[in-house]
């Protein structure tokens, strides 16, 4: 009897192993599938990455320049204006304006060429057709304008939110024993994930300064990099005490609270200007709800008696 068991537990356990072979096996081939899959995702990902960079790069050094080359400024003034205000709107790379001009082109005959096959298959006159496809050209051309106009604002307001608490900062590393350089590197490297366009900013001063530019230089081209009439203030603030020897500390507070307050002022002033937006909005909207709300009933019951009235004479 014993030996019958012994043989039944070791059959139960040669068969346990044979069934844990097999699990493992499967287990090791569903590994091994979906490395493969892995692997061929990964492979095909960095295909596309490459055809997409490749892409990029051909439209960047091939296609750019000529479609940017009907509209190029001429004069050198015009250029450097350009790239001021694609600087002002974070674009900096050394090919962002042929980019720019390119998009120009290129949104000018889009717009262009759908506005002409959609007029000429609507049957519209002649001349309907010429205005359209003028209009639609010239808002296609301004488009990117608009776009970089938009950009520029927004990054301005997002700068201008992050002053005050920088130059807080700024303010207590100056107290503290650092120089206005190290400052401005404590500023950029505290403040990278609250306010980033700040700190990127700070960040290119410091390293302009390290690159041989003086104070005065480096904060200079803050102020056109910009474009923000707060950081002007700052710069041409910033260049004066450092010209008469006054104490940067209490200049930078002096600024910051004054900075505050020009803040509280337009947010007071966005909050008195909204009674008067309101009034647009309850004429036509609120008003004519409320009206029917209130005069409704009061008219249909007064309807209802007046036809009674007209049908019993």
């Amino acid at each position: 009897m014993s030996v019958i068991i012994g043989i039944g537990i070791l059959i139960a356990i040669s068969f346990g192993l044979i069934t844990y072979s097999f699990i493992t096996t499967r287990a090791n081939q569903r590994e091994l599938v979906s490395r493969r899959l892995k692997g061929i995702n990964g492979t095909q990902q960095d295909k596309k990455k490459q055809q997409n960079a490749a892409t990029a790069k051909w439209f960047k050094e091939k296609a750019a320049p000529i479609l940017a080359k009907p509209v190029k400024p001429k004069s050198a003034s015009d250029q450097s204006n350009l790239k001021i205000k694609l600087a002002n709107a974070g674009l900096r790379k050394e090919s962002a304006p042929v980019i720019f001009l390119a998009s120009k082109t290129i949104c000018g005959l889009g717009l262009f060429l759908l506005t002409l096959i959609a007029s000429m298959s609507s049957g519209h006159p002649a001349k309907q057709i010429f205005g359209m496809v003028a209009f639609a050209a010239g808002f296609g051309f301004m488009l990117p304008d608009l776009w970089i106009y938009l950009a520029a604002k927004a990054r301005a307001e997002k700068i201008n939110h992050g002053l005050p608490d920088c130059l807080d900062l700024m303010v207590v590393s100056v107290e503290a024993g650092l120089g206005l350089d190290a400052a401005l590197l404590r500023v950029s490297n505290e403040m990278g994930k609250v306010h980033p366009e700040l700190a990127e900013e700070f960040m290119l001063v410091n390293m302009e300064i390290q690159m041989g530019l003086s104070r005065a230089e480096a904060l200079t081209n803050l102020a056109i990099r910009t474009g923000v009439p707060s950081l002007k203030s700052l710069s041409a603030m910033l260049i004066q005490a450092e010209k008469f020897g006054t104490s940067i500390a209490k200049a930078l507070r002096t600024h910051a609270d004054t900075l505050r307050v020009k803040r509280r002022q337009e947010a007071e002033e966005r909050a008195a200007k909204t009674a008067v937006k309101l009034i647009l909005p309850l004429i036509l909207f609120i008003f004519p709800a409320i009206f029917i709300v209130l005069a409704g009933p009061a008219v249909m019951k007064l309807w209802d008696v007046l036809t009674s009235g007209i049908l019993t004479q």
